[in-house]
């Protein structure tokens, strides 16, 4: 690994994603990627018997799959980097109890998939690893009983909400592969712009979306036209205009190839998705299902995915704090690594 400007990691042995695994719930499964994720339940319980232990279940449904479809044995990874939005990522800590994976538990909001695939793709890199996995989760209903109303509340929600993807994503990140390899990693800083409101995550979070790709085009001497999708994961439809708007201003011309995961994976028309999808889930099971597939059946060669968190705890939103966000960026490129 070498470091490009300050944010950009670049990988020179080219880890490579050698499995991918999704799970999602009922509204994800109706959306229009439902039928490219690997399980899709019918109900948001998803056979437990409350939605913390419905989440954990889903973020290990997923790493099993993704372990099967990678064609290794789970006693294979060297590590899972794992976390989610819960208080103290216990469905994260609760999964990796039960996967017996030497674990690695880390925050980073609903910027956390593309944080645990850098670092998966970092032990790669140096040789701490051959196999690593980065996962996971979140569920509507245990997002919305931490920071907003409790779902039994029936409380109602401003059109600039979002709603909370209910599922679980996980990518095996191996030495080498027929799938994407990863060829960088820019690392968000956290930027702040006064947003206070938890019904306004997209306009919160799309500042720092835009600061990390601007950092990553900047770092890696690339542009827009370098990649054949640029895709944010959870600004949905009020947030990626934002980002569209800033990184304009900054010279950086994204058009038509930009777009978001909170919009890909719900259709405006379904009730209640509001201004789209978020939640840790939401960039991961687009990733790891739909990027991925188009990858690998060759639509597209270059992809710069960017996750994006809002780092806000039910305390900080009670003391009337405002959102502090993160983003953090991974650049996929097909061709395989047959090291």
């Amino acid at each position: 690994m070498s470091k490009l400007g300050s944010q950009t990691w670049e990988f020179k042995n080219r880890p490579c994603i050698v499995g991918t695994g999704t799970a999602v719930g009922p509204k994800e499964g109706q959306g229009p990627l439902g039928n490219l994720f690997d399980i899709v339940h019918d109900d948001l319980y998803v056979g437990q018997d409350s939605w913390e232990k419905a989440e954990r279940y889903m973020l290990e449904e997923a790493v099993n799959k993704a372990v099967k479809k990678s064609g290794i044995e789970k006693n294979q990874l060297d590590y899972i980097f794992a976390g989610d939005l819960i208080n103290q990522i216990t469905p994260s800590s609760f999964a990796a109890r039960s996967l017996s994976i030497p674990y690695i538990g880390i925050f980073g909001a609903c910027s956390t998939s593309m944080l645990g695939l850098s670092l998966a793709a970092l032990l790669v890199d140096s040789g701490y690893g051959e196999y690593v996995a980065a996962a996971t989760g979140s569920h509507v209903s245990t997002a919305e009983r931490q920071f907003r109303y409790p779902t039994e509340y029936g409380g109602q929600k401003p059109p600039t909400a979002h709603c909370t993807v209910t599922g679980g994503g996980a990518a095996i990140v191996g030495k080498a592969g027929n799938g994407p390899v990863i060829t960088h990693a820019t690392i968000g800083k956290v930027i702040d712009m006064g947003v206070k409101s938890p019904w306004e995550m997209g306009a919160a979070m799309a500042p720092a979306a835009a600061d990390t790709i601007a950092a990553h085009f900047k770092d890696a001497d690339r542009k827009p036209s370098d990649y054949d999708l640029i895709v944010t994961g959870d600004l949905a439809r009020v947030g990626h205009p934002i980002a569209q708007k800033l990184l304009a201003e900054a010279g950086y011309d994204c058009g038509d190839r930009f777009t978001d995961c909170g919009i890909l994976i719900y259709d405006p028309k379904q009730p209640e998705v509001f201004s789209g999808g978020s939640g840790c889930a939401c960039c991961a099971v687009v990733s790891y299902s739909y990027i991925f597939q188009q990858m690998l059946q060759g639509k597209w060669k270059r992809v710069l995915i960017t996750a994006t968190g809002a780092l806000l705890s039910p305390l900080t939103n009670m003391q009337g704090e405002t959102i502090p966000c993160i983003a953090h960026s991974v650049s996929l490129e097909m061709g395989g690594n047959s090291q």
